[in-house]
Parts: structure tokens; sequence; C-alpha cells
């Protein structure tokens, strides 16, 4: 099929490389503008941007979709059979959806209609869902409420947000394949999402990440392992922002009050949680790098009754 492809993070660059590796024509990429990041404030591509320039495809970056009367001069001139979208980043207008041959579909990381937004991955995690998956659907104008087209679940286990991402983007990319192959055959049936179990995953913030030990063991462990990498989980001690990184729910129970260490061991920090703990066993100081704490604590004392908070 003639495509088009509207994406910007790095899970969507890995949906582009498998549309670009099957017997699909990609006639353009749409991205989000470059952006300045990190603390040299240097313009970079998007990941989406990079990728495509290795494969040589025309890419626009239109700071709003909405209205650019270019971008709708060069997608009429291609007349796409399908336009792919995966974590663009802009609602698309009904005068894109309605181009296409075959419309517009989208490649989302959530069993939906459970987790409709923008940080289903993450929060997926976070919120304790077991199992999650991709779901490729037609897309509506309004936020990810198309019919569904198909679906692929995973079982979340032990992932930590990063695991999870890159698990899915794979899914994601060969499911993309295969849906646009049953839709050439005419072989798909879309299927009308239940709005009463629809849940939604907004945007996070790096304020996010911010832990609350009164929350049971089992729902920090969740922040850490799905904020992992970003935005991080955190906490002060003794005056500094301290990253956690990886943690154990512990089944002991303690009068202690949260946030309280009551263990420092080579396994871990063991922190008083909702009345019960929790074993920290990677962790970050301020301008050092992420360790395991039986490294951390060679050099550095975690008291026990001091306060992680």
């Amino acid at each position: 099929m003639k495509t088009v492809f509207m994406g910007t993070p790095d899970f969507a660059a890995v949906i582009l490389e498998h549309l670009h590796n099957s017997n699909n024509s990609i006639e353009l990429v749409i991205t989000q503008p470059d952006r300045a990041k990190n603390r040299g404030k240097k313009i970079q591509f998007t990941p989406v941007k990079e990728k495509a320039l290795e494969y040589g495809i025309e890419v626009l970056q239109p700071e709003k979709l909405r209205g650019d009367a270019n971008v709708m001069e060069r997608l009429n001139a291609i007349n796409p059979d399908v336009i792919v979208v995966a974590a663009y980043g802009q609602i698309l207008p009904k005068e894109v959806l309605c181009l296409p041959k075959y419309g517009c579909i989208n490649v989302h990381a959530s069993l939906l209609p459970k987790l409709r937004g923008a940080s289903p991955i993450q929060q997926a995690i976070v919120q304790g869902e077991t199992k999650t998956g991709v779901t490729i659907m037609q897309m509506a104008e309004d936020l990810d409420t198309g019919d569904m087209l198909t679906k692929e679940e995973i079982e979340i286990g032990n992932y930590n947000g990063s695991q999870l991402h890159d698990a899915l983007a794979k899914i994601g990319g060969e499911l993309l394949v295969e849906t646009i192959d049953l839709i050439k055959a005419d072989k798909v049936t879309p299927i009308v999402q239940d709005e009463e179990q629809a849940t939604y995953a907004g945007l996070i913030s790096k304020k996010d990440g911010e832990v609350d030990f009164s929350k049971s063991p089992q729902e920090v462990e969740r922040l850490i392992r799905g904020f992992d990498p970003w935005p991080g989980a955190f906490c002060q001690y003794n005056g500094q922002q301290m990253k956690l990184w990886n943690a154990k729910v512990s089944d002991k129970t303690t009068d202690k009050e949260s946030g309280t260490v009551v263990g420092v061991t080579a396994e871990g920090i063991e922190i008083s949680c909702g009345g019960k703990t929790l074993i920290i066993t990677e962790i970050q100081a301020p301008g050092k790098k992420r360790v395991q704490v039986k490294d951390y604590i060679r050099g550095n004392s975690i008291e026990i009754g001091s306060k992680f908070e």
C-alpha cells in the first residue's frame, strides 16, 4: 500500500522500521518539529526523523498540522491509501482523517478501550494491570475512540517501563504490517469500543514520580518500576533528592512512621511503607550514577531511624 507515516518518539521509530521493511511504500513521514534537549539545549532530530532520513524518505515537521495548507497540498498530491499514526503528538483534523482510501490507522500501546491517552505503557505498570498489549484502531476525531481492527496482548510480569516499551514497540510494528495486509485483503472486521470500559492515561510530568511512602509497598514498587526510565521515582533524604530505580516488596509489617528506614543491608534499604516494608535495591544520589544499594552503602551512610520522604 501507498502509505504516509506520522510519529515522533522511539516507539514510533520502531513502528516505522517495521513498515519500511514490509512490502508497503512510505511516501512521506510527518513528525513533530525538532526541539532543544538536555542541558546543552542542542537541537535534536526526533527519533522518527532520524529513521526516515536514514531510509531516504521525505520528512515534514509542521508546528501545527491543523490548518497547514502546505502539508495538505502534499498529502493530496500523494493521495495515500492509508495514513499510519504512532505516538505522533498532535490531533489529526477531519480533513486528514478522511483523505486516505482506507482512512488513518493508529498503533496504540494498550488493550483498548483501557488506557487511552498519552502514557499507556507507564500507567499499565503503575496502575497494576497484569497484562497489556497493542491495539491497531481506525482513527476517529476523538482521542483513541476509533473502532478496533486488531489486538495482541502481553503479560506485564516484572517489566519496567523501558522493557515494556521495547516489547510493545516490536509487537506494534509486527501487528501493523499484519493489519495492513488484512485491510488490503478485506479480511478485517472493525469492533466498536465499549465506552463503559474506557480508562485514561494522561500526560506524565516529573512531579508524578514523587514517592508517597504512606501507600502500600506494591503501589510504590509499581511506580518505581513503571517510571523507569522517565520521569523516574524520587524522594528526599537528608535534604537531597534521591532517585529510586528498583525495589522489592517485603511481607514484613512495622509500626514505624511511613518513610522510616528500618533496616540497611547489602540486599537493600528497608523502608516503612503503608504499615509494611519495601526494600530499595537500586538508588541514585544527586549528580551520581544509579547504583545497587550494596555498592552505595560502601561509601555512604544510611542510618536506621532516618527518613525517606
